[in-house]
């Protein structure tokens, strides 16, 4: 178990299972196919998985994203990335949390900021976990969030 301290860009508590991209996580890419064509489920869906689309994130690519603790670096691609990860949460097809390692990108923080304003549950954010943190984590390891931006891993 370790312990990695970042800031709290939209605080909450949260525990979830850990998925880990090395490389930067395109929104877009990654949720096309759950909002667009709404042919993944919602989480909680026991028969099937919101998976993510981009081929190009070896990563992450067919993985379970919906309920999930999204360890990465930052966020890449389009503009609409922050439209996006808010769409996500309303459609309750987001992460239960996202944790960069590095500053979090505007639009990613965008996003994040609209969901806590106007969406039903806000999707803990934290930024400046530090490359440690997503060196030490791996897929499947349990992440706790305080409110206060302090990351257990298990």
């Amino acid at each position: 178990m370790k312990q990695f301290k970042g800031r709290p860009v939209v605080a909450g508590k949260c525990t979830a299972e850990a998925l880990v991209s090395h490389g930067g996580f395109n929104t877009l890419a990654s949720f096309q196919n759950a909002l667009q064509f709404g042919d993944m489920p919602l989480i909680g869906d026991k028969n099937k998985e919101t998976k993510c689309g981009d081929q190009n994130n070896t990563d992450l690519y067919g993985k379970p994203m919906g309920g999930k603790a999204l360890c990465l670096p930052q966020t890449i691609g389009s503009t609409t990335g922050g439209m996006v990860l808010y769409c996500a949460n309303v459609m309750k097809r987001n992460p239960a949390c996202m944790l960069f390692s590095e500053h979090i990108d505007s639009l990613a923080c965008a996003g994040a900021v609209l969901a806590a304003v106007w969406a039903d549950e806000p999707m803990v954010t934290v930024d400046c976990l530090g490359q440690e943190f997503l060196d030490y984590v791996k897929d499947g390891m349990k992440i706790t969030v305080e409110e206060d931006g302090t990351v257990t891993v298990e």
